[in-house]
């Protein structure tokens, strides 16, 4: 199926209650309105996301969202033609709520239901933004997840590496808190490090020195708790300067993994020889304009297309839930309600789970 389609996406997967309306046919699409209500206040007393209360609040806002959508885009739903969900992988009450709602406008309706991988709505954003062709690599990086991917196709994706622990975005948040800054972490600390000296403290490239693309996280994220204590300890406190110095130092130090990683990366892609090389990143932590040009300088030099999307489409939204059901529309028939939301739903599904499996499946 490669003609003209009008989607409704919706999104739940985590701290975002998203809807959206996208036109068009694999490749050539445009986005008709995108509605995104963030539950940041809801969730600022408790140093992050708190799944009982994001699950509540997506239930309170869906129709809302989906509401506001279609009056954004003036349609109604019998404008539409199929509905697409992120059936996963996120917190788990997220996830079934948007996932019931679907299924209930699609029974109302009897608009075909398509179950979408939230992970492959950030790896086919370009195909959204850009209309890139396949094959490309794609880095996915935010909050809860960071790999590097090869994106072969609207179904098929092939796992090159990526975190062995924490996520980028989830260190930004907790190193945010260890420095006594406010949340979502990563723009503060990015804020903060504009003030800051990056090279004050030599915090680790954990991983720099190994083969592959795998990266790792969780022991940058030691290495400042050890500095900031170390500083309280000495003078009492930390300063303005301290915090700023720390945040830079540590921003620095994400990046240069990123992009370290990202080289190898490249070098395996390009070895497919493909016919329009393009090195492409998405999720939260891609808003980041210091991890956007490191990512940008390694690609320009090897002479590889780089694009990052616009802000708006970095973090979580339903434009490329939408998006990405139009994509697999053309290779698949739709889920119906035999869908069902999963916690764990890993893109690369032949390669064995990163950060091992449970009862639920594998988790990356």
């Amino acid at each position: 199926m490669t003609t003209t389609q009008t989607l409704l996406g919706i999104e739940s997967s985590c701290d975002d209650t998203a809807a959206a309306l996208v036109r068009g046919a694999p490749g050539d699409m445009h986005v008709l309105s995108s509605v995104v209500f963030g539950q940041a206040e809801l969730h600022a007393d408790f140093g992050g996301v708190v799944p009982e209360i994001a699950a509540r609040a997506h239930a309170e806002r869906l129709d809302v969202s989906i509401a506001a959508a279609l009056e954004q885009a003036d349609l109604g739903l019998d404008q539409i033609d199929a509905i697409a969900v992120t059936c996963g992988p996120g917190l788990i009450g997220g996830v079934v709520s948007g996932v019931m709602m679907a299924k209930g406008l699609s029974a109302a309706t009897g608009l075909p239901l398509y179950g979408v991988n939230h992970l492959a709505g950030h790896a086919l954003t370009p195909r959204l933004t850009d209309g890139v062709a396949f094959p490309y690599l794609m880095l996915l990086v935010s909050g809860g997840h960071c790999q590097f991917l090869i994106a072969h196709g609207p179904d098929k994706f092939e796992r090159l590496g990526g975190t062995i622990d924490d996520a980028p975005g989830e260190a930004f948040d907790k190193v945010a808190r260890l420095l006594g800054l406010g949340q979502p972490g990563g723009p503060a600390i990015e804020a903060i490090s504009a003030h800051g000296n990056a090279v004050r403290f030599a915090f680790p490239r954990p991983l720099a020195n190994k083969p592959g693309c795998d990266l790792s996280f969780s022991g940058l994220k030691t290495a400042v708790l050890r500095a900031r204590d170390d500083l309280v300890a000495a003078q009492g406190g930390l300063h303005a300067s301290d915090q700023a110095d720390l945040a830079a130092s540590f921003q620095a130090a994400v990046r240069d993994s990123l992009v370290g990683k990202s080289a190898r990366a490249l070098e395996a892609y390009l070895a497919l020889n493909p016919p329009q090389p393009t090195f492409c990143v998405a999720g939260g932590v891609a808003a980041n304009m210091a991890v956007r040009a490191g990512l940008e300088a390694v690609s320009s030099g090897l002479g590889v297309r780089f694009l990052a999307p616009p802000l708006s489409l970095c973090t979580d939204n339903a434009a490329m839930i939408a998006a990405a059901g139009i994509e697999q529309m053309a290779v698949r028939g739709p889920d119906g309600m035999t869908l069902s939301a999963r916690p764990r739903m890993p893109l690369d599904t032949e390669r064995a789970g990163m950060l091992g499996s449970g009862k639920k499946g594998a988790k990356a």
